[in-house]
């Protein structure tokens, strides 16, 4: 099975799992530290320290978001489906901007 190593506040990660969804693929998520030194787990079964990244089958990495997506589109075909899902995430974020955006975010004490 697939297992991406990501965090939720990383966008090229959102982007990651958006595109395994629309794709149909299943995957196991593991959380990453957010301080680069933390993330012993992440460097010890991928060999990286940077987020996303996608760990296959084979054992073998893709690392960064534009290298993962380039992956699932080269060895995945598109289901018929994938449109609809591209859809709903595009109304969820218009929906809630403010989960996209920082600046939006009420000040915290």
């Amino acid at each position: 099975m697939l297992e991406l190593y990501q965090t939720e506040w990383c966008p090229a990660s959102r982007r990651v799992r958006e595109r395994l969804t629309e794709l149909g693929l299943d995957y196991l998520v593991r959380q990453v530290p957010v301080e680069r030194d933390e993330r012993t787990a992440l460097l010890v079964a991928t060999g990286a320290d940077t987020t996303p990244t996608l760990l296959l089958d084979d054992g073998t990495t893709v690392v960064g978001g534009e290298a993962i997506e380039a992956y699932l589109d080269e060895r995945f075909n598109e289901p018929p489906e994938a449109q609809a899902h591209r859809l709903k995430a595009a109304r969820a974020r218009r929906r809630y901007p403010e989960e996209e955006c920082e600046c939006l975010q009420p000040a915290t004490r």
